[in-house]
């Protein structure tokens, strides 16, 4: 089964959730760039809520083991000293003791507690999003979905090019 190795071209699969306006980004040399989001931020909260309450999408298609459905990835919430960030995994092992099991796919830039590469585990209780792809059509990714509709259209022409992903 194929899992989602993210990459620099997928340019804002790492999210960070601050008391920031929507508009802040970091941009860091060959790595995705940041986007910070407010924690009031009423449409990522709903995305980040359509993201829970849809998960059993996610677990269909990972169960179901069908060559279709390619490039897993689970977005998670961390905190640590009042930073809080959202950080994708990839690699999706499985589910071990009721938690997914999972490779840390995006540099933090505020958690030190782990690192890039890192295996972790995932309560469903810390999930922000979810995706997978079927022949190149993105589903779930509810906070990729936002953060795309909030780019400029340069930017959304350069992510669309570079990801090759299909978004509706």
């Amino acid at each position: 089964m194929k899992t989602l190795q993210i990459t620099t071209s997928l340019l804002f699969l790492f999210l960070s959730l601050s008391n920031c306006n929507s508009n802040n980004k970091v941009e860091r040399k060959n790595e995705p760039t940041i986007y910070k989001v407010g924690q009031d931020d009423t449409e990522m909260n709903k995305a980040i809520e359509k993201a829970r309450q849809t998960i059993d999408s996610f677990d269909y298609a990972f169960k179901t083991n069908s060559r279709v459905f390619t490039f897993f990835g689970l977005k998670k919430r961390f905190e640590e000293n009042g930073n809080v960030e959202h950080i994708w995994i990839g690699n999706i092992q499985g589910v071990e003791n009721g938690k997914y099991v999972g490779v840390i796919d995006n540099l933090p830039e505020k958690i030190k507690s782990i690192k890039l590469g890192d295996t972790i585990e995932i309560d469903k209780k810390d999930i922000s999003d979810w995706m997978y792809l079927k022949n190149s059509k993105l589903h779930g990714g509810y906070t990729i979905r936002l953060l795309r509709e909030r780019m400029t259209e340069k930017e959304r022409k350069q992510f669309d090019a570079e990801s090759g992903i299909k978004i509706n």
